[in-house]
């Protein structure tokens, strides 16, 4: 899939390095629990490479359309813990911390909710972040996702942790649909 700027495509040997170093950074990572070192990056790699050869689609790598540069990845995904609102399909996205504030984020989730409504038919999406994590509650807001009101911890996330109350966000595909007439 392709945006004017962007490509979502399934991921080549040649991210495995880029993408450790993006789940190294601690400023990409602030709002996870930890960094993830390069064995454990390499598994998430293989994780969501499997799962997008599985599916059919999952979380996209991410690449500058005019450079092929790897710069992080978007799309959607089936959440691996057992959340309060499962089953579902949530939209999230990650970008090497020098990508930040180009508006990237919201063009590939733009991207990847027209083919969760137009292709895969879904409901709705659902979106979690942190409650401090602003920059992708900004994201969710730009694309037309609502604030459900519904925080809840995150099972992952050890007790006690200042990220684990998370809120969650919800598009259905009539808002989406609303959403896509209103900016034409």
């Amino acid at each position: 899939m392709q945006t004017t700027r962007l490509k979502l495509r399934q991921w080549i040997p040649t991210d495995m390095k880029p993408f450790a170093d993006m789940n190294a950074d601690s400023e990409v990572m602030k709002y996870f629990p930890a960094t993830l070192n390069e064995l454990e990056s390499n598994a998430l790699f293989e994780r969501i490479v499997s799962r997008i050869a599985e599916n059919g689609w999952g979380l996209w790598a991410l690449e500058l359309a005019d450079t092929h540069e790897f710069i992080g990845f978007t799309g959607l995904n089936k959440p691996w813990f057992v959340l309060p609102f499962c089953p579902c399909v949530e939209i999230g996205w990650r970008l090497m911390r020098k990508h930040w504030g180009k508006g990237y984020a919201t063009e590939a989730a733009n991207k990847a909710l027209e083919f969760a409504f137009e292709n895969l038919s879904l409901d709705e999406v659902v979106a979690f972040t942190p409650v401090a994590n602003f920059a992708s509650q900004a994201v969710m807001k730009r694309i037309h996702m609502n604030d459900t009101r519904e925080n809840f911890l995150h099972p992952a996330i050890p007790s006690g942790n200042s990220q684990q109350e998370h809120l969650l966000f919800r598009i259905t595909a009539p808002e989406w649909k609303h959403s896509r007439q209103q900016s034409r």
